[in-house]
């Protein structure tokens, strides 16, 4: 794969570093001042929905991977937000575009761009995390409604979302998947209430969500009834395979600042960072292919699994890297000092203060979108055919 930019291509990196260096007061270190605006002038620049078609809201630009993987390194480096990503755009919009009906897709992905309808994913049920199959959550046909009964668990900023994608179960026939439907819903119906989950790392980001008796119109429906795990295969394949080698690039080098701040030079901390560096390299070249992949129309397929575990893995390891270059300051805990603004002076490195926090929260990684032993077994019988 030739990986050399073209002078086309280098003229585009420079227009993305222009449009930055244009911007930079709005999004100061990291955050834009308004998050709606800043996404309106994204997907007008093309640097956010940009394959999106226009008559969704998009900016409508055919697929190129490169293009994409400039725009991500680029934001990167320039710790400038790619606007709002989220489940909703990452995972649901792909999901709509592929299998929803023409009104769905009118009437959800406009506002899910312009950042008016925050989603967040009821996949994972207590005792039915990684064997998602196993879901219990009934949703019994009450004329043109569904009426929803039990709860979902580990739900990501259900507290911020005003709408859910969610996984029910509408028949205890057949096998378990044949009887799952895939629902879209309000999380301002009455009968839904939700519950605060506080992480290891003290931060409040998943939670439990509880359903009493909700109604959910049948029109909101993705797919026909008892056929949503289909259309969830599909969905997780984006939770899986997204694009982490940027990412966990500017993971390697706050991990190698990490190490000079605390003079962590010895030999062995060098060629752990050198053999995460080479793993990063690795992944870079497989997400390159999975790209080249959708933009010939097809989708992830079990790729996204080896990528799941190799990304997740390589990003604990970053982390254990910078953990262990601390040493004692690791252990610090100093909440009030991770505020935006604050004036508190860190004990130890700037950077060691959010370090344990991100190793705890991130020890999820590799179960969270079905778990590393998941993904394996995916890829034994899909690819090596066992």
């Amino acid at each position: 794969m030739d990986l050399t930019l073209t002078p086309e291509l280098a003229a585009f990196r420079d227009e993305v570093r222009a449009f930055l260096d244009a911007h930079k007061s709005e999004h100061e270190g990291g955050a834009p001042k308004d998050a709606k605006a800043w996404q309106r002038l994204l997907i007008d620049s093309g640097y956010a929905a940009r394959t999106i078609p226009r008559e969704y809201g998009g900016y409508g630009a055919q697929p190129d991977i490169l293009k994409g993987r400039i725009i991500a390194e680029e934001f990167i480096a320039a710790n400038a937000p790619r606007g709002m990503s989220g489940q909703g755009i990452s995972m649901l919009v792909p999901t709509l575009l592929e299998v929803g009906s023409e009104e769905q897709k009118t009437r959800w992905i406009p506002p899910t761009l312009r950042g008016e309808i925050i989603w967040c994913q009821g996949y994972s049920e207590p005792g039915s995390g990684s064997d998602l199959a196993s879901l219990q959550l009934r949703a019994v046909s009450d004329g043109d409604h569904y009426v929803l009964d039990g709860s979902k668990i580990w739900t990501t900023h259900a507290q911020f979302a005003n709408r859910m994608f969610c996984l029910v179960r509408t028949s205890t026939e057949g096998k378990p998947q044949q009887g799952i439907t895939f629902l879209l819903l309000e999380m301002g119906s009455p009968g839904v209430s939700v519950k605060p989950i506080i992480t290891l790392a003290g931060e409040h980001e998943v939670n439990q969500v509880f359903f009493d008796g909700v109604r959910v119109p049948k029109a909101n429906r993705i797919g026909e009834e008892n056929q949503g795990w289909t259309v969830a295969k599909y969905l997780l394949e984006f939770e899986r395979g997204g694009g982490s080698a940027p990412g966990l690039q500017v993971g390697l080098e706050r991990a190698q600042r990490i190490a000079e701040a605390s003079h962590a030079d010895d030999p062995a901390h060098r060629r752990r960072l050198a053999e995460a560096r080479i793993a990063v390299t690795a992944i870079d070249m497989s997400e390159r292919m999975i790209l080249a992949a959708l933009a010939g129309g097809k989708n992830p397929g079990p790729a996204s699994s080896m990528l799941k575990i190799n990304g997740t893995e390589a990003m604990q390891r970053i982390d254990e890297i910078s953990i262990a270059a601390l040493g004692s300051y690791a252990g610090v805990d100093q909440p009030e000092a991770r505020e935006p603004g604050s004036n508190v002076e860190a004990i130890g490195p700037d950077e060691g203060l959010v370090a344990m926090p991100r190793y705890l929260n991130n020890r999820a990684a590799s179960i969270y979108g079905g778990s590393n032993e998941i993904q394996r077994d995916i890829i034994a019988r899909l690819v090596l055919g066992l």
